[in-house]
């Protein structure tokens, strides 16, 4: 399984134009070698640098397995017309919010996980919910990391 990106490379840079000090839209994503059996995918951006804790970017659920990746600044209801359902990121709010750190070089994480099922939650559900639930039903996982630095 693999996840790529054509805004930047695993341990590169994230432009500028996906963070909060540019545009703040989702970069491309896209992905392959998913396994036997897949139905749905997961996909969670996070910050384990964040001053208080991993940061959640970006929860998103119930990909269906057919859908190759997201399209640049990829729009709630594109998503939820797929049939995915974004959860609460740490800000409280559905949807993308770009790296934004208070200072430094974080590391941003772009995780995608591969179910035998459905989820049975709804955009309420934050990063710990979802985990909580793909219990037991994950069937390979990718990730993709970039960086991202402020003065």
């Amino acid at each position: 399984m693999q996840i790529t990106s054509n805004a930047f490379t695993e341990g590169g840079n994230i432009p500028a134009r996906f963070t909060c000090d540019g545009d703040d839209i989702s970069p491309e994503l896209a992905w392959s070698g998913l396994p036997a059996g897949t139905r749905t995918l997961i996909l969670i951006c996070d910050d384990p640098d964040a001053p208080g804790g991993t940061w959640d970017h970006w929860v998103m659920f119930n990909i269906p397995a057919a859908v190759a990746g997201l399209p640049e600044d990829a729009k709630r209801q594109e998503v939820s017309g797929q049939g995915s359902v974004e959860g609460t990121n740490s800000w409280g709010k559905t949807g993308y919010g770009g790296p934004c750190p208070p200072a430094g070089t974080h590391r941003y994480y772009f995780k995608l996980y591969a179910l035998d099922s459905a989820l049975t939650l709804d955009s309420t559900a934050a990063k710990k919910d979802v985990e909580q639930a793909m219990e037991g039903h994950v069937l390979g996982q990718a990730q993709i990391m970039g960086r991202y630095s402020r003065r």
